[in-house]
This record gives C-alpha cells, structure tokens and sequence, in this order.
C-alpha cells in the first residue's frame, strides 16, 4: 500500500519511490512468527491450569492488544508495527494450538479429522479476506489504507473469544479434572445420543482408563520426550509441523504479490486474490478426503503432487522467464501462475489442513497440550525463517529457491510413509494404544483393536535405572 510505504519505508532518491529494506521488510512479515512461537510455547501451562474455553479468550483478548500497538503507530515509527505484530503473535500462536486442541478432544472420532481440518479452512478464508480487503483499501489515500485492514481483525477476535464462552468444556479436559458428569453431559450432546448409550459408555471408560493408567506414577514436562514411546511421536509431531512450512506454501502467501509482479501481470492484487480463492474451495475437498482416504495417503500423495509443481514453477522462473523484463515471456508467467494454483489444490487439500490434524491427535491427554506446544513452535520456527530469509535468498539465487521446497515436499511424504500411523476413524485412547504397542505405520489402516486390548499399556514405571516395565 503506497501510505503504509510512505509513513514506514525509506525514500530512494535514485527512484524517487518508497521501500522496504530487505531486512525492515523481512522483520515486519516476521516478527508476527516471533510472537507466534513464544504464544506456542507458553499456551500450555495456561490451557492445563484454566481450561481450553478459557484460554481462548485469554489469547483473542492479547490478539486484540497487539492490534491496538499497530493501529496507533505514528508516522515514521516501524519499529511500532514490529512491536504490535509481536504482541499479536503471541496470541495467535497460543491459538493455533488451543483451538485444535479443544476440537481434537470434543469431536466424535468418525467425523474429528474434518473438525480439526476446518481449522485450516477458516485460516484459508481469513487469507483470502485480507486479499479482498488490502485490493479494497489499496487505492484509499491516507492511514486509513492500512489501519482498517488491521481493526477488522477485531471482529475475528471478538466472535471467537466469546462465541467459545457458548460451549462447554472440552470433555476429556473436564474429566481429567474429575468432573466426570460435565464430561459425560458433553460427550452425550457431541455424539448425539442418549446418556446410557453405549458409545458414551465406551468412551468414558477409555478415559477412565488411560486417566487411571496415567495418574500411577508422577510426570515431569520432560516425559513428553521419555514417556511412553513420547520421542518418537513429539520428534514426528515437530517434523510434520516444519515440514508444512517448509513445502514453501507461505512463499506465494507472503510474498504472492511481489512474486507475481516479476512475472509481468498489471495487479498483483487480483493475482492474490486468485490464489487466495483457490486455497479456500480446496479446503473442502481436505474435509472430506481426511476422512474417506485417511490421513496416509493424502499426505503422501500431497507431498508428491507439491513438488512437481515447484519443480516446474522453479525452472520455468529460472530458465524461461525474462526476469529484466517479464512482458517478453508472457508464456513463460502463464505457466508460473498456472503450477502456482496447482501448488495450492494439492496443499489446501492435504498439508494445509491435514497436519494439524495428526498432530493433534498423536498425544495421550496427560502429554498432550504440552506435547502440542512444542511441535507448534516447531511450525513457527520455520514460519519466521522463511519469512525472514525469502528475501534475501530470492534476490540470490531467484526462482532456484523453488528447487528447495521441491526436495522438502518430497522428504515430508517419505517421513509419513515411514513414521506416520492412520487415525482415521479411530478415538484418541486407541491412537496413543497404537503408537505403544508399535503397529507399524504401512499396517496401521487395518489394525483392530479389542474392546480391552491395550487401552492400559501406555503407562510405564519409570524404575531409578532407566528400565521400563507395563
């Protein structure tokens, strides 16, 4: 937007135009992922000490306040807007692990991937919002360009942070607190049935279960990397969120309208709003397919389909594309936008959405809010790494950055083909029974468990010397 350059960017007298230093653009676009990875990290113990429906109000309320810190930002102070893109960050990564997690626990398990996968979807429709509203307001003259952006945040905030206040308690949270009647009351209006049926019985007695298992022996923090085969699912859980990151989707989503005017077209704008749309409708597919295909194969698939595309999106932009002037190759950026779209269908429909998905779902209840924080940092991390460095490297070594998130797309179907189990259909009680008693993830799909088999085998005694007993 031309004010918000004037007021926050430097003048090139060689140009006579404004602009972002690479290092004062690239600290606005992350320093949000700064606050994000510190609210990752810092949402448990809160979450575990007040409830999930809580803490959600608790982060929009601190959402809100980073809003305010940029809205009031005068002329000439960036480093104001990095200070309020912080504090909103710390909100908005505790809630990118607090509203999973509580749908996570309160979703039936037939219907709980899509639940958790319409997480994303909404993150997907905010995006294409803020397209609309930044090609909206970029003609506008003046402040109001870029602070009307910012204050419709509000509104997202509010409706969240009270809607939430309508719900009740996430039931498996309220059990492990011994209101076991509340939890019943939840788990009876989620699944949609009567008191006394006996998908409401089944559940509370795997909670029973695992909560009785659990609470036999004392557990540190750290037993999210020594528990119960811990390492391995919060080492796969921290994989599988860096890897959503690193499949490069954040590229053409933080830097869309840049990437896109290299490659010739008038308004960039509508460009985002494109790839916007397109990231929206692909979601819904994602909702349905993390159910009908399980998580496995969409993934791996996924994955597959994302590096090719940026296989091809990268040498196009290396080999064909004029980059001193663009409008000789029009082909050439034709082709960009057309495997930049398909980029965009395979993750909305798989990586987009899926991740949080499996990992929300990999962690028994005493690990899990814990377990969660530390493998959304991990999503974080690398959300403020390539938002911080994608300047610097495209002006580089250009579009030969695409060659990079190919290699990592493909790296990230191998790691769930090897390490991931299928949850699909399955309750959380009976995920964390897999991981323990080590189903192998190519045999996972078909794996049945009996109405006893293993729901207490997750607890281990921890003896002095390190040796483990069930």
């Amino acid at each position: 937007m031309k004010n918000f350059l004037q007021e926050f960017g430097t003048y090139d007298a060689s140009t006579g135009m404004y602009a972002f230093s690479d290092v004062r653009s690239g600290l606005i676009v992350a320093m949000l992922s700064i606050g994000t990875l510190i609210g990752a990290l810092i949402a448990a113990p809160i979450a575990n000490a007040v409830g999930r429906r809580l803490s959600i109000s608790f982060w929009c309320l601190v959402f809100m306040v980073g809003l305010v810190v940029q809205i009031a930002t005068p002329n000439g102070k960036w480093y104001q807007i990095v200070v309020g893109r912080w504090v909103a960050g710390l909100g908005v990564g505790a809630l990118s692990i607090m509203v999973p997690l509580f749908q996570s626990e309160t979703a039936p398990a037939h219907i709980r991937g899509a639940i958790v996968c319409a997480y994303q979807l909404f993150i997907t429709l905010g995006i294409l919002i803020a397209y609309i509203i930044n090609y909206g307001t970029n003609t506008i003259n003046g402040p109001a360009a870029w602070r009307i952006v910012m204050g419709i945040g509000f509104i997202w905030a509010a409706i969240l942070g009270l809607g939430i206040l309508l719900f009740p308690e996430s039931p498996k949270y309220a059990y492990s607190r011994g209101r076991k009647a509340e939890a019943k009351q939840t788990m009876t209006k989620m699944l949609g049935v009567s008191e006394n049926h006996y998908k409401v019985a089944r559940e509370l007695r795997e909670m029973k279960d695992k909560l009785e298992a659990e609470s036999a022996s004392n557990h540190a923090w750290y037993e999210v990397f020594t528990g119960p085969r811990m390492a391995y699912r919060t080492w796969l859980g921290i994989a599988l969120q860096a890897f959503q990151q690193l499949t490069g989707a954040n590229f053409f989503f933080y830097y869309g309208t840049s990437i896109f005017t290299a490659t010739g077209l008038s308004d960039s704008y509508i460009t985002s709003i494109i790839l916007g749309t397109i990231n929206v409708a692909f979601t819904f597919p994602g909702l349905y397919f993390v159910e009908r295909f399980g998580r496995r194969p969409c993934l791996v698939i996924g994955g597959i389909w994302m590096s090719v595309c940026f296989i091809i999106f990268a040498s196009v932009g290396h080999f064909a594309l004029d980059q001193v002037d663009p409008t000789n190759t029009p082909k050439a950026g034709a082709a960009m936008i057309v495997f930049a779209c398909l980029f965009i269908v395979a993750y909305a429909s798989t990586w987009g959405p899926m991740v949080w998905t499996v990992t929300s779902e990999l962690f028994p209840q005493r690990y899990r809010a814990t377990s969660m924080s530390i493998t959304t940092a991990s999503n974080w991390i690398w959300n403020f790494l390539i938002a911080f460095f994608t300047p610097f490297i495209t002006s580089d070594i250009d579009y030969l950055y695409g060659y990079v998130f190919a290699g990592c797309c493909l790296t990230a179907s191998a790691i769930v083909y090897f390490f991931l189990l299928e949850s699909a259909g399955r309750s959380l009680e009976e995920v964390d029974t897999m991981y323990v008693t080590h189903v192998s993830p190519r045999a996972s799909a078909k794996w049945q468990a009996s109405d006893d088999e293993g729901l207490r085998e997750s607890v281990y005694e921890h003896r002095g010397n390190g040796e483990k007993v069930v």
